[in-house]
Protein backbone atom coordinates (compact mmCIF):
# COMPACT_ATOMS: atom_id res chain seq x y z
CA UNK A 1 0.00 0.00 0.00
CA UNK A 2 1.09 3.65 -0.06
CA UNK A 3 2.02 4.79 2.32
CA UNK A 4 4.86 1.82 2.25
CA UNK A 5 4.55 1.34 5.83
CA UNK A 6 1.13 -0.14 5.70
CA UNK A 7 0.30 -4.27 4.84
CA UNK A 8 -3.18 -4.71 3.52
CA UNK A 9 -3.71 -8.54 4.29
CA UNK A 10 -6.98 -9.92 2.43
CA UNK A 11 -6.59 -13.57 2.46
CA UNK A 12 -6.89 -14.66 5.69
CA UNK A 13 -10.06 -15.06 7.76
CA UNK A 14 -9.29 -15.87 11.50
CA UNK A 15 -11.93 -18.06 11.68
CA UNK A 16 -10.23 -20.48 9.55
CA UNK A 17 -6.96 -19.90 8.82
CA UNK A 18 -4.66 -20.92 12.04
CA UNK A 19 -0.91 -22.47 12.71
CA UNK A 20 2.74 -21.58 12.93
CA UNK A 21 2.75 -20.66 9.18
CA UNK A 22 0.01 -18.05 9.68
CA UNK A 23 1.55 -16.61 12.87
CA UNK A 24 5.13 -16.27 11.36
CA UNK A 25 3.40 -14.63 7.98
CA UNK A 26 1.74 -11.73 10.05
CA UNK A 27 4.67 -11.10 13.00
CA UNK A 28 7.03 -10.69 9.43
CA UNK A 29 4.03 -8.39 8.07
CA UNK A 30 4.24 -6.62 11.00
CA UNK A 31 8.05 -6.12 11.77
CA UNK A 32 8.49 -5.10 7.96
CA UNK A 33 5.94 -2.24 7.64
CA UNK A 34 4.88 -0.88 11.15
CA UNK A 35 0.86 -1.20 10.14
CA UNK A 36 -1.23 -4.35 8.82
CA UNK A 37 -5.20 -4.05 8.22
CA UNK A 38 -7.01 -7.06 7.83
CA UNK A 39 -10.53 -6.32 6.51
CA UNK A 40 -13.67 -8.41 6.60
CA UNK A 41 -13.32 -10.38 10.02
CA UNK A 42 -16.32 -11.38 12.11
CA UNK A 43 -14.92 -12.03 15.85
CA UNK A 44 -16.10 -12.13 19.03
CA UNK A 45 -13.71 -10.80 21.78
CA UNK A 46 -12.88 -15.07 22.63
CA UNK A 47 -11.97 -15.00 18.43
CA UNK A 48 -10.17 -11.57 18.67
CA UNK A 49 -7.28 -12.96 21.23
CA UNK A 50 -6.99 -15.73 19.28
CA UNK A 51 -6.36 -14.58 16.39
CA UNK A 52 -3.88 -11.42 17.71
CA UNK A 53 -2.43 -14.26 19.73
CA UNK A 54 -0.92 -15.05 16.05
CA UNK A 55 1.42 -11.46 17.03
CA UNK A 56 2.39 -12.72 20.53
CA UNK A 57 0.74 -13.14 23.83
CA UNK A 58 -1.98 -10.49 25.41
CA UNK A 59 -0.86 -8.10 28.03
CA UNK A 60 -3.17 -6.51 30.65
CA UNK A 61 -4.82 -2.99 29.94
CA UNK A 62 -3.55 -0.62 31.68
CA UNK A 63 -6.90 1.59 32.60
CA UNK A 64 -9.10 -1.68 33.87
CA UNK A 65 -12.40 0.55 33.40
CA UNK A 66 -12.68 0.11 29.83
CA UNK A 67 -12.40 -3.48 29.41
CA UNK A 68 -14.82 -6.87 29.53
CA UNK A 69 -15.56 -7.80 32.66
CA UNK A 70 -15.93 -11.60 31.29
CA UNK A 71 -12.90 -10.85 29.50
CA UNK A 72 -10.46 -8.53 31.70
CA UNK A 73 -7.77 -8.65 28.58
CA UNK A 74 -10.06 -7.09 25.92
CA UNK A 75 -10.36 -3.72 26.12
CA UNK A 76 -12.84 -1.42 24.55
CA UNK A 77 -13.26 1.99 22.69
CA UNK A 78 -17.57 2.87 23.21
CA UNK A 79 -18.63 6.42 22.13
CA UNK A 80 -20.64 5.98 25.20
CA UNK A 81 -18.16 6.96 27.75
CA UNK A 82 -16.74 9.69 25.83
CA UNK A 83 -17.70 12.96 27.58
CA UNK A 84 -18.74 16.30 25.66
CA UNK A 85 -17.71 19.67 25.15
CA UNK A 86 -19.08 22.24 23.31
CA UNK A 87 -21.34 19.26 21.50
CA UNK A 88 -17.73 17.67 20.73
CA UNK A 89 -16.86 14.24 21.73
CA UNK A 90 -13.51 14.42 23.97
CA UNK A 91 -11.62 10.59 22.56
CA UNK A 92 -9.04 9.30 24.23
CA UNK A 93 -6.35 8.91 22.17
CA UNK A 94 -6.25 12.45 20.47
CA UNK A 95 -2.66 13.55 19.96
CA UNK A 96 -0.26 11.14 18.12
CA UNK A 97 1.16 8.88 20.73
CA UNK A 98 2.64 5.63 21.54
CA UNK A 99 0.18 3.10 23.73
CA UNK A 100 2.02 2.69 27.24
CA UNK A 101 5.28 4.11 27.20
CA UNK A 102 5.29 4.35 30.73
CA UNK A 103 5.61 0.46 31.37
CA UNK A 104 9.11 -1.13 31.84
CA UNK A 105 8.05 -3.18 28.99
CA UNK A 106 5.79 -1.36 26.91
CA UNK A 107 3.36 -3.24 24.64
CA UNK A 108 4.91 -4.60 21.32
CA UNK A 109 1.45 -3.85 19.43
CA UNK A 110 -1.59 -2.67 19.93
CA UNK A 111 -4.75 -4.43 17.96
CA UNK A 112 -8.41 -2.68 16.93
CA UNK A 113 -11.34 -5.18 15.82
CA UNK A 114 -14.16 -2.21 14.11
CA UNK A 115 -17.65 -3.95 15.72
CA UNK A 116 -20.25 -0.99 15.26
CA UNK A 117 -19.37 2.64 13.37
CA UNK A 118 -20.63 6.38 12.85
CA UNK A 119 -21.94 6.68 8.80
CA UNK A 120 -18.47 8.74 8.75
CA UNK A 121 -16.04 10.22 10.59
CA UNK A 122 -13.60 8.35 13.51
CA UNK A 123 -10.36 7.83 11.34
CA UNK A 124 -7.29 6.54 13.24
CA UNK A 125 -3.84 8.12 11.76
CA UNK A 126 -0.15 6.32 12.11
CA UNK A 127 2.92 8.25 11.13
CA UNK A 128 6.58 6.27 11.31
CA UNK A 129 8.47 7.53 13.42
CA UNK A 130 11.70 5.26 12.07
CA UNK A 131 11.62 7.14 8.84
CA UNK A 132 11.16 10.19 11.11
CA UNK A 133 14.19 9.92 12.33
CA UNK A 134 16.01 8.64 9.64
CA UNK A 135 15.26 12.02 7.89
CA UNK A 136 16.46 14.23 11.18
CA UNK A 137 19.33 16.47 10.13
CA UNK A 138 22.26 14.74 11.17
CA UNK A 139 23.11 17.82 14.41
CA UNK A 140 19.63 16.82 15.70
CA UNK A 141 20.58 13.33 15.45
CA UNK A 142 23.50 13.90 17.90
CA UNK A 143 22.28 16.29 19.83
CA UNK A 144 19.31 13.33 20.66
CA UNK A 145 21.69 10.43 20.92
CA UNK A 146 21.77 8.72 24.49
CA UNK A 147 18.74 11.08 25.57
CA UNK A 148 15.72 9.75 27.82
CA UNK A 149 12.97 10.98 29.08
CA UNK A 150 10.23 9.60 32.33
CA UNK A 151 7.15 8.72 30.62
CA UNK A 152 4.09 9.06 33.56
CA UNK A 153 0.43 8.59 33.34
CA UNK A 154 -0.29 12.08 32.80
CA UNK A 155 2.92 14.91 32.11
CA UNK A 156 2.78 18.11 33.56
CA UNK A 157 2.38 19.86 30.09
CA UNK A 158 0.56 17.48 28.39
CA UNK A 159 -1.34 18.47 25.37
CA UNK A 160 -4.85 16.83 26.07
CA UNK A 161 -5.98 15.18 29.96
CA UNK A 162 -5.74 11.93 29.99
CA UNK A 163 -8.18 9.41 31.57
CA UNK A 164 -8.97 10.49 34.97
CA UNK A 165 -7.49 8.38 38.05
CA UNK A 166 -8.42 8.02 41.75
CA UNK A 167 -5.70 8.31 43.98
CA UNK A 168 -5.62 4.33 44.65
CA UNK A 169 -5.80 3.75 40.76
CA UNK A 170 -2.99 6.15 40.34
CA UNK A 171 -0.44 4.61 42.34
CA UNK A 172 -0.57 1.09 40.61
CA UNK A 173 0.16 3.19 37.04
CA UNK A 174 4.03 2.72 36.52
CA UNK A 175 6.38 5.52 35.29
CA UNK A 176 9.67 4.64 33.70
CA UNK A 177 12.82 6.54 31.92
CA UNK A 178 12.91 5.79 28.15
CA UNK A 179 15.04 6.47 25.60
CA UNK A 180 14.36 9.12 22.76
CA UNK A 181 15.47 7.65 20.73
CA UNK A 182 15.02 2.93 20.77
CA UNK A 183 16.81 0.32 18.55
CA UNK A 184 13.80 -1.46 17.40
CA UNK A 185 13.79 -4.77 18.89
CA UNK A 186 12.72 -6.87 15.84
CA UNK A 187 14.43 -5.02 13.04
CA UNK A 188 16.92 -2.97 14.45
CA UNK A 189 16.14 0.14 12.95
CA UNK A 190 16.41 3.63 14.78
CA UNK A 191 13.15 5.10 15.76
CA UNK A 192 11.34 8.11 17.63
CA UNK A 193 9.98 7.25 20.63
CA UNK A 194 7.68 10.01 21.77
CA UNK A 195 4.78 10.66 23.63
CA UNK A 196 4.07 14.05 24.54
CA UNK A 197 1.14 13.15 27.31
CA UNK A 198 3.29 11.17 29.43
CA UNK A 199 6.49 12.78 28.05
CA UNK A 200 8.06 14.77 32.29
CA UNK A 201 11.11 16.31 30.29
CA UNK A 202 14.37 15.02 29.41
CA UNK A 203 16.77 14.02 32.18
CA UNK A 204 19.76 16.17 31.99
CA UNK A 205 17.94 19.23 30.55
CA UNK A 206 15.94 22.11 31.91
CA UNK A 207 12.40 21.94 31.25
CA UNK A 208 12.20 24.97 28.70
CA UNK A 209 14.87 23.27 26.95
CA UNK A 210 13.11 19.92 27.33
CA UNK A 211 9.61 20.83 26.05
CA UNK A 212 11.45 22.71 22.92
CA UNK A 213 13.00 19.73 21.93
CA UNK A 214 10.39 17.70 22.67
CA UNK A 215 7.75 19.97 20.67
CA UNK A 216 10.40 20.13 17.83
CA UNK A 217 10.59 16.36 17.71
CA UNK A 218 7.08 15.86 17.52
CA UNK A 219 6.45 18.52 15.01
CA UNK A 220 8.92 17.01 12.93
CA UNK A 221 7.43 13.02 13.54
CA UNK A 222 3.42 14.47 12.44
CA UNK A 223 4.32 15.85 9.15
CA UNK A 224 1.97 14.21 6.62
CA UNK A 225 4.54 13.03 4.58
CA UNK A 226 4.38 10.25 7.42
CA UNK A 227 1.07 9.65 7.51
CA UNK A 228 -1.36 7.22 7.31
CA UNK A 229 -4.98 7.65 7.67
CA UNK A 230 -6.96 4.50 8.67
CA UNK A 231 -10.71 4.76 7.22
CA UNK A 232 -12.65 2.45 9.22
CA UNK A 233 -14.98 -0.52 7.59
CA UNK A 234 -16.54 -2.78 9.92
CA UNK A 235 -15.11 -6.02 10.20
CA UNK A 236 -11.37 -4.30 10.13
CA UNK A 237 -8.70 -5.67 11.84
CA UNK A 238 -5.38 -3.29 12.37
CA UNK A 239 -2.74 -4.19 14.12
CA UNK A 240 0.32 -1.49 14.31
CA UNK A 241 3.87 -1.89 15.80
CA UNK A 242 4.16 0.75 19.08
CA UNK A 243 7.80 0.64 18.56
CA UNK A 244 7.56 1.92 14.95
CA UNK A 245 4.38 4.17 14.44
CA UNK A 246 2.78 6.38 16.53
CA UNK A 247 -1.27 6.65 16.10
CA UNK A 248 -4.16 9.18 17.11
CA UNK A 249 -7.52 9.03 17.30
CA UNK A 250 -10.49 11.35 16.03
CA UNK A 251 -13.57 12.62 17.34
CA UNK A 252 -15.07 14.44 14.08
CA UNK A 253 -18.06 12.06 13.74
CA UNK A 254 -21.79 12.78 15.34
CA UNK A 255 -21.33 12.26 18.79
CA UNK A 256 -25.06 11.13 18.63
CA UNK A 257 -23.49 7.72 16.30
CA UNK A 258 -22.55 5.19 17.97
CA UNK A 259 -18.69 4.11 17.60
CA UNK A 260 -17.52 0.26 19.36
CA UNK A 261 -13.90 -1.39 19.19
CA UNK A 262 -12.42 -4.19 20.77
CA UNK A 263 -9.04 -3.61 22.20
CA UNK A 264 -5.77 -5.96 22.89
CA UNK A 265 -2.45 -5.18 23.25
CA UNK A 266 0.51 -7.63 22.82
CA UNK A 267 3.23 -8.40 25.32
CA UNK A 268 6.62 -6.73 24.34
CA UNK A 269 10.52 -6.05 25.73
CA UNK A 270 12.41 -3.53 28.04
CA UNK A 271 13.56 -1.31 25.23
CA UNK A 272 17.00 -0.34 24.40
CA UNK A 273 18.66 3.04 23.12
CA UNK A 274 19.80 3.20 20.19
CA UNK A 275 23.99 4.96 20.28
CA UNK A 276 25.03 6.14 17.01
Amino acid sequence: MSPDFVSRITDIDFKVDKGDTVSLFLQKNLSDFGVVVIPGQNLNPQEFIEAIENFGSIMPQQIKKFTLTELPLVGYNSSNDLPRKNGRLQVRGENYHTDHSNTLAPPKATALHAVQLPSSGGDTQFVDVRRAYEELPDSIKHEINGLFSMHVHQSSSSPRDLTKLTPNELAQIPNQLQPLVIKHPTSGRPALYLNTGRMEGIDGLNKDLSNTLIQYLYTHATQTRYEYRHKWGIGDVVVWDNQAVMHQANADYDPNEYRYLLRLMVSGVRLEPYIL
